[in-house]
């Protein structure tokens, strides 16, 4: 169906250092705009304060469009948006685990609570948020719909001979959920080259150096530079402990790399059964799991293989058309 006269506005928080909503939903936008015209709008305010919050809020409800989408981030605009008529993302409820007190009240008021009562369709991208959602605001679940993330179509598989004597492992994230502390206790002893991406505290340099471990690291790539880090490793190390989704599991799917993650939903799901699932609270777990790619040809190609047939999944076109139907529902209302 082509809504040529209607239109959707996707809503973005203010550009800043945080990149990964906005490049998910530039990566869709044309797909969708060959069902349904979208333009976007980005709030312009970045600070959590009444003054600005209010604003953002102003800022929305100016906007003139039949169906509006809030990416994520900035859910509480939708108290500035027709109730009928909007769309809300939510990645993830992670605020909620880093939060205490008063602050957690608040952000899960003005977050979760408020917005999700006040949008038509609800939707996220794994089913571990789906349930952390209904759990902690009540939402029916018909109101909620589960639309992965789409892969990034820069990704690309570039053939070589994998390194078994000294493979590069490549692991992205430095955050505590990413683990990176208990993996490098796994790597204790293994013969590898562990390339990270991320900004590494003082502690965690500590920790590399008294495991011994061969290591480089980089920060602040661009999408080309990521996507030169997939082909060039040997690798996937993604034994998250919290994730909305789990990207990099697919990047590295795509890019035809043999992937370990955790054993968690919702790394597993993504996974989709092509992913060596290891105990990420356990670092014997995650040094088994990568012993076995490293020393197994016959499971590390298959690994690969399956890996390509799981990301077709997660292709934009097919994401994209999952978030038009969630229009034309609005629309046809």
């Amino acid at each position: 169906m082509n809504h040529s006269s209607r239109s959707v506005c996707l809503l973005f928080r203010k550009p800043g250092r945080f990149f990964s909503i906005e490049k998910v939903f530039h990566q869709l936008a044309p797909f969708i705009n060959r069902q349904i015209p979208v333009h976007t709008l980005s709030v312009p305010f970045s600070k959590f304060n009444i003054r600005q919050v209010l604003g953002n809020i102003y800022a929305s409800g100016k906007s003139q469009a039949d169906i509006y989408h809030i990416t994520g981030d900035i859910h509480y605009v939708a108290l500035g948006l027709p109730r009928r008529r909007t769309v809300l993302t939510i990645h993830d409820c992670v605020f909620l685990y880093q939060s205490r007190g008063l602050k957690r009240l608040v952000l899960k008021w003005l977050f979760l609570d408020l917005p999700v009562r006040r949008c038509r369709i609800i939707t996220t991208i794994s089913e571990a948020t789906k349930a952390d959602i209904v759990r902690y605001t009540g939402c029916p679940t018909d109101k909620l719909v589960v639309i992965p993330d789409p892969v990034d179509q820069g990704i690309y598989y570039r053939p070589h001979d994998f390194r078994q004597k000294q493979p590069v492992i490549l692991f992205i994230g430095t955050t505590v959920n990413k683990n990176l502390e208990r993996v490098v206790k796994a790597l204790e002893g293994v013969d590898c080259l562990l390339d990270i991406v991320g900004r590494l505290t003082p502690d965690q340099q500590e920790a590399l150096s008294q495991h011994h471990i061969r290591y480089r690291q980089q920060a602040g790539l661009t999408d080309e530079e990521m996507a030169e880090k997939y082909a060039g490793a040997d690798l996937v190390l993604f034994p998250s402990t919290f994730e909305g989704f789990g990207l990099p599991i697919v990047e590295g799917q795509k890019a035809g790399r043999p992937v370990v993650t955790s054993d968690l939903s919702p790394m597993k799901e993504t996974a989709g059964g092509a992913a060596c699932l290891v105990d990420p609270l356990d670092a014997a777990s995650i040094r088994a799991g990568v012993l076995r790619v490293i020393e197994d040809k016959g499971y590390r190609d298959g690994l690969v293989q399956e890996g390509f047939r799981n990301v077709e999944r997660f292709a934009p076109e097919r994401i994209a058309l999952q978030y038009v139907a969630c229009y034309e529902k609005l629309l046809n209302e």
